[in-house]
This record gives structure tokens, C-alpha cells and sequence, in this order.
């Protein structure tokens, strides 16, 4: 969903500027191997140049960029030349949805950057409102019009609720008509997920969940492998809460590698074999973000982490 929001909180923002000023270098680059696996290349500093993210291979085939950038709350002109951004210095993964109020916006920035739409991922999300066969119909075609594109890489149910079956029907017609590259949910606990396979004909790609340090859902990673299903983040970061920006413990881990929280977390994403879509509104936290490729996290790191897990949202508001 939405991620580095601490952007509209003046406090918050200075306490990861002034980490990020104390501890790291803002630079890009990028990489992305399969899952559990890890590779270091393609850095640069205090780099503008566009970076290249590598792909997983999602389970009907289609390559899915492991990093991509995040779009809720970025709306109107601001938001456009976000994505602008964010495409200019190589993100090719770009999530939204319907509820967020902002695909003309989305697709306005994808028009801006000049990038060839074979070149990107787009995700939008069929909200509840719209669930159903006609409405689910309906709200794909209005969110494809207000993208301005022909097809959607991804297309996802973005909370079991309503009238999921039929939901699911349309987008299986949708995805056999070429208009959708891969079909999938968002917010699927397991018993919603087995009950949607009692009907599908067609395998979801991938289950988009809150994923973060404070709440790392190592059963419901192990359940997708098993089920065959890619594991998305939303709020790879948090968005901030919980002090992750400031955590000692993560702070302590990127020391090590002259890196800060952000780019910490987002490496154990990465090293999770974990799809992460960090949201920024800032160029240079968004080139912070690329910049993750060029160290590793040891079996020592990786279990330190492990320990921050509270194993519960973060976000009791949207539940």
C-alpha cells in the first residue's frame, strides 16, 4: 500500500534525513536473483543513471520485478512526476489501485517518462466496492482508461471481500483475452486462499500482504512457496512506524555496510525472495531505495532481524 508516508510528518522526516546524512550515501543501483538467493552488482554513487531490476518468474510464467515503487497518496501532478521519477532512475514495477484515487495520475507519469509500456509492470487493484462479475468488469475497464494503457501486467482482488468468485471469473476471462498478464490477490489469509482455489481455474500469481521487519509473516511465506504463490509486500518500510527508520538494532546491521534502516529492511526483503514496492515522494529516497544491491546480509543479520518480528499489523486501522 503506502509506504515512507512519514514524508507528510516533519518529525518523523527529519529523523530519517538525519540518519540517512549520519550513516549512508544516496546512490542507485539494482539486482534481483530467485527466491532465498542473493547477488551484488550495478552500483553507482550520487547516481542519476537508470538502473536495471532483474525479475522473478511469477507461476504462469511472466517476469515481475522484485522492486518496484509504491504510488497511494501520490495524486494529481505531484504524483505524476513521481512516476516520472521513479521510472527515470529505473523502477519498472509501478503498483496502484483503484481506492487510491490516482491511476490518471499514475498514467500520466507513465506517459511523462517516455518509457515503452513493454518496458514496465503495472499493478492496479479491483477494489471491494466493485467486486462481482459485471462491477469487477466494469472498474477493470475504468481503471485501464484512466491508466491510459491497453493491458495490466497484474491485476489483483485487493481484499477478500464481496463477491470474490465472481470477482475471480471476470479475471480469468480478463486474463485469457490478453488484458491482464497475471491475475491475483491481496490481503488472502490461507483459508481464504484455499476456498479461492476450490472454484479458480486459473492459480493466483501473487498475494500482496503487509511485510515488514515488525511483522515479517514467516507462516504465511512459507504457505505461498508451498502454494506456488509470490509473496508482495505492501509497506515493505512500515511506513516508518514503530521507529523503523531509527530502529538501533537496524541501524546497528547497517553500520556494517555504511547503509541506513530503509535500505537495510528492504535488502531483507530482497534476501527473503520478497516483491517489495517501497512508496516515496522524494527522488533521493527513491534512488536510497535502488541502492540495496551491493552488500549482503549475513546468517548473523538475517536472524537479528528476525527478532524484531511482533508477529502482528502494524496497521490495526485497515484490518
Amino acid at each position: 500500500m503506502k509506504e515512507n508516508s512519514n514524508e507528510a510528518n516533519p518529525q518523523k522526516e527529519m529523523k530519517r534525513r538525519e540518519f540517512i546524512r549520519a550513516s549512508a550515501t544516496l546512490a542507485a543501483g539494482a539486482g534481483i536473483l530467485g527466491l532465498g538467493s542473493t547477488k551484488a552488482f550495478g552500483a553507482g554513487t550520487n547516481s542519476v543513471a537508470q538502473t536495471t531490476i532483474e525479475n522473478v518468474t511469477l507461476n504462469n510464467g511472466v517476469q515481475m520485478p522484485i522492486l518496484g515503487f509504491g504510488t497511494l497518496y501520490l495524486n494529481g501532478e505531484k504524483g505524476a512526476q513521481c512516476v516520472a521519477d521513479a521510472l527515470s532512475l529505473g523502477y519498472r514495477l509501478i503498483d496502484t489501485a483503484t481506492i487510491y484515487g490516482n491511476e490518471e495520475a499514475v498514467g500520466a507519469g507513465i506517459k511523462k517518462s517516455g518509457i515503452d509500456r513493454k518496458e514496465l509492470f503495472v499493478t492496479s487493484k479491483l477494489w471491494v466496492d466493485d467486486s462481482g462479475y459485471e462491477k469487477g468488469k466494469a472498474a477493470f475497464q475504468t481503471s485501464l482508461d484512466k491508466l491510459g494503457l491497453d493491458y495490466l501486467d497484474l491485476y489483483l482482488i485487493h481484499r477478500p471481500r464481496g463477491d470474490v468468485k465472481g470477482s475471480w471469473k471476470i479475471m480469468e476471462e480478463l486474463h485469457k483475452e490478453g488484458k491482464i498478464k497475471a491475475i491475483g490477490i491481496s490481503n488472502f489469509e490461507d483459508h481464504q486462499i484455499d476456498e479461492l482455489l476450490g472454484y479458480a481455474t486459473i492459480k493466483p500469481a501473487v498475494n500482496q500482504i503487509e511485510t515488514h521487519a515488525f511483522f515479517q509473516q514467516s507462516k504465511a511465506r512459507k504457505s505461498l512457496l508451498d502454494y506456488g504463490v509470490q509473496m508482495e509486500a505492501w509497506s515493505p518500510l512500515a511506513q516508518g512506524r514503530n521507529e523503523l527508520f531509527t530502529n538501533e538494532t537496524l541501524a546497528a546491521i547497517g553500520k556494517k555496510y555504511n547503509k541506513n534502516n530503509a535500505q537495510v529492511s528492504l535488502r531483507w526483503h530482497y534476501q527473503r525472495g520478497i516483491v517489495a514496492i517501497p512508496r516515496s515522494s522524494q527522488k533521493a529516497h527513491m534512488m536510497e531505495n535502488l541502492n540495496i544491491f551491493d552488500f549482503e546480509l549475513s546468517d548473523s543479520d538475517m536472524k537479528t532481524i528476525a527478532t524484531l518480528d511482533l508477529d502482528k499489523t502494524q496497521f490495526p486501522e485497515w484490518e
